[in-house]
């Protein structure tokens, strides 16, 4: 069957390639995104078996991977048990790749410098997955979902995979779905799993449990020296990147990885056995992104030879387990009907001023125990 196109008026004649829209003119009968009339179906996706899962993202396909995490990210319970054997299937193809966590606060450059970083390493026959992050609204609950757009060139790499996902309101924006879509990614082949954080602000511990290098980016003039010893952050740093290290800002950025070198002579390295360091590099002139790579793969021979990398994967793991029993816990107190309407009547009582606080935590505490901790 064909369609039939024309150019916009607007499009001149001699217009070349910088002009290439097309418009269709549609398929008689049928309305926009709907089945033609009196046909009473609605088109729809072939409903995804577990096989057809374990397959598909075994052998790379992105959009069975697509789907296989929208499995992993779904919050209806009839989801949870085959996301979670989904994940079991493809558990043994999983722990090949190099997962580097990045952060820093907003307008430091992130998505930029992951998309030279990315298609730098795409031309070295890498493939990339990324995992970017986007704050979620806690009023509407939504998230634009922008970093695939900003990422335009990356985006087009066949290399390359970037699912971006909103944080759902938790601290450092990943939770126990980003660590299962991680696996996803390295099954379908990624070697290299990027993940990108909400910012400096949050937890970022979270990230740290789950990513072997740590790279934090940080700008020029954005506060005082002062502003580079906060221990929540630069603690946790396997690497300090100024970035935007280009024209004009050159001079001041060389000046601020120098004053970070003087910082970090003052704090414990985050992993035993490497030396956390600041560096400098422009992500809009790929200046230093290689090397910063280079860095990368010194730290994990370094961290393999010395076996600290499978310790930390291992203790790693360990967190995952104790973070998914937590929110197991939490899920069954906040679903118990008989509980929670003890837990309001409790709460209004606090609110009155009637009971303070520690006596209505001890009552609920108590609740707790008789009701769904009972022996």
């Amino acid at each position: 069957m064909t369609y039939d196109t024309y150019r916009p008026d607007w499009v001149p004649q001699e217009g070349g390639s910088q002009f290439s829209c097309r418009v269709m003119t549609g398929v008689d009968g049928v309305k926009d995104g709907a089945a033609p009339t009196g046909t009473g179906k609605t088109p729809s996706r072939k409903k995804l078996t577990l096989d057809d899962y374990e397959r598909g993202i075994l052998a790379g396909d992105r959009m069975i991977l697509s789907r296989g995490i929208t499995l992993i990210e779904s919050n209806a319970s009839r989801h949870f048990d085959p996301a979670q054997e989904l994940v079991q299937r493809i558990l043994p193809n999983t722990g090949n790749a190099v997962r580097v966590g990045i952060t820093g606060i907003p307008g430091v450059g992130k998505s930029t410098f992951i998309e030279t970083l990315g298609c730098s390493l795409c031309e070295r026959g890498h493939k990339v997955a990324v995992l970017a992050v986007d704050p979620s609204s806690s009023v509407s609950g939504g998230s634009i979902l922008g970093d695939k757009t900003r990422m335009e060139k990356l985006t087009r790499e066949t290399r390359a995979f970037i699912r971006p996902s909103p944080s759902s309101g938790t601290l450092g924006g990943v939770t126990r779905k980003s660590r299962e879509t991680l696996l996803l990614c390295e099954a379908a082949g990624y070697d290299v799993i990027l993940v990108e954080t909400v910012g400096v602000g949050q937890s970022e511990t979270t990230v740290r449990s789950m990513v072997d290098f740590f790279m934090v980016l940080v700008l020029t003039g954005a506060g005082d020296d002062l502003q580079g010893i906060k221990k929540g952050i630069i603690e946790l740093a396997d690497a300090i990147v100024v970035n935007k290290a280009d024209g004009d800002n050159l001079r001041k950025a060389l000046v601020t990885r120098a004053d970070y070198e003087q910082i970090l002579h003052y704090l414990r390295p985050a992993t035993e056995g490497w030396t956390t360091g600041a560096y400098a590099c422009s992500a809009l002139t790929g200046d230093g992104i290689d090397d910063l790579w280079k860095l990368v793969t010194k730290f994990e021979k370094a961290m393999k030879e010395s076996g600290f990398f499978q310790e930390r994967r291992a203790r790693q793991a360990l967190q995952w387990m104790d973070t998914m029993v937590e929110e197991y816990i939490h899920h069954k107190i906040s679903q118990d009907p008989s509980i929670a309407k003890k837990r309001d009547s409790i709460r209004e009582m606090v609110i009155r001023g009637d009971s303070p606080p520690t006596v209505a935590a001890k009552a609920i505490i108590d609740a707790l125990e008789t009701t769904i901790f009972r022996r």
